[in-house]
């Protein structure tokens, strides 16, 4: 099952997007989902991960009191929410699931990456 995100567009430095991630047909309430990106040049890294009951979160030192991740079992779909962007928040994001968070922040994935959505931030 390939996950869906979508969201991503340009914006100026200091604006705030919402990015979506869902994968139809697939049930993801049992697992954590979390969010990665890609910028220009560079490996894939970790950005946040949530627990498969939302209780838990954690979130990259580099997007820590700017970023939110949370999400709605009921329709299968994990959020990011993205305020005060700069410059390097610049990448292409992408979103997996993994069986426990831990796992999932240290790149343990469980599916096939999706085409990602790209976030470009400019002054």
């Amino acid at each position: 099952v390939q996950l869906v995100e979508s969201g991503g567009t340009s914006v100026q430095t200091g604006g705030s997007l919402r990015l979506t991630c869902a994968a139809p047909g697939r049930a993801f309430s049992t697992y954590a989902l979390g969010w990665f990106r890609q910028a220009p040049g560079k490996e894939r890294e970790f950005v946040a991960v949530i627990s498969w009951n939302g209780g838990n979160t954690y979130l990259a030192n580099s997007v820590k009191g700017r970023f939110t991740i949370s999400r709605d079992n009921a329709t299968d779909t994990v959020y990011l929410q993205m305020n005060d962007l700069n410059v390097e928040d610049t990448a292409v994001y992408y979103c997996n699931s993994g069986s426990t968070s831990p796992e999932l922040a240290s790149g343990r994935t469980l599916e096939p990456w999706g085409q990602g959505t790209v976030v470009t931030v400019s002054n």
